[in-house]
């Protein structure tokens, strides 16, 4: 399948998800496991270690310096022949490990929609809300609140690029699993405290998938023109 085709198919995958979502109660009956509603506590408090080190801490600095490693790699090796073999690959992983965080980021300042832990049924103020919704009138916002799309859990899908890395059908596949598996431990250590949503795994681990898709168009197109 062309790139052309899978950016429109996950396209259409991301506005279907997140409607599907939208007009669904999966998110509240899911969350609700994750909640002991006698004692206002969550499955996993967030402080508690060595859980807090293993995926949060410790992952974030972690996938930090393997993006800071490729980086040093694509600059400094740069001519080394199995780095020139791997070149556009390494772009490609280089490129998604900032922009999906960043274009994650940047969506939480401006979708302003609460974390389960934030939401009234959990204890907090805020009204449920829809993304495409504006909250209640008679609801006065105590302040901006940052919880949608999963920040912190698109460092791990940023990984999902490694796949245009290796070049045989095993490595790809391991590649595959392997981002989604720091994606979603991520994503689910999150849901335990209470600071996210399925939903909000989910339609970020497509949004990753996405922004992949494009730098890989990016980067082979620029590479093509580069060799004109």
């Amino acid at each position: 399948m062309s790139i052309n085709k899978q950016i429109i198919l996950t396209t259409l995958l991301l506005i279907f998800t997140i409607i599907f979502f939208g007009i669904s109660n999966i998110d509240i009956a899911i969350q609700d496991t994750f909640f002991d509603s006698t004692t206002q506590q969550w499955v996993l408090d967030r402080d508690l270690e060595p859980y807090k080190f293993i995926f949060y801490d410790g992952m974030k600095k972690l996938l930090i310096l393997f993006a800071l490693l490729m980086l040093f790699t694509l600059i400094f090796l740069r001519k080394k022949k199995v780095v020139i073999a791997y070149k556009k690959g390494l772009m490609v992983v280089v490129l998604s490990a900032i922009f999906v965080p960043v274009i994650a980021g940047g969506l939480k300042k401006v979708t302003n929609m609460p974390c389960p832990k934030n939401e009234i049924h959990y204890g907090g103020v805020y009204p449920s809300t829809k993304v495409w919704e504006h909250y209640p009138k008679e609801f006065k916002q105590p302040a901006s609140i940052r919880c949608f799309p999963a920040g912190h859990a698109s460092g791990g899908f940023a990984l999902l690029s490694l796949f245009f890395l290796f070049k045989t059908r095993r490595n790809k596949i391991l590649a595959i699993v392997g981002g989604l598996t720091v994606g979603w431990s991520m994503g689910l250590y999150k849901m335990l405290i209470g600071d996210h949503f399925l939903s909000h795994t989910v339609i970020t681990m497509v949004l990753a998938w996405l922004i992949v898709l494009i730098v890989k168009k990016i980067v082979d197109k620029n590479c093509r023109i580069r060799k004109k």
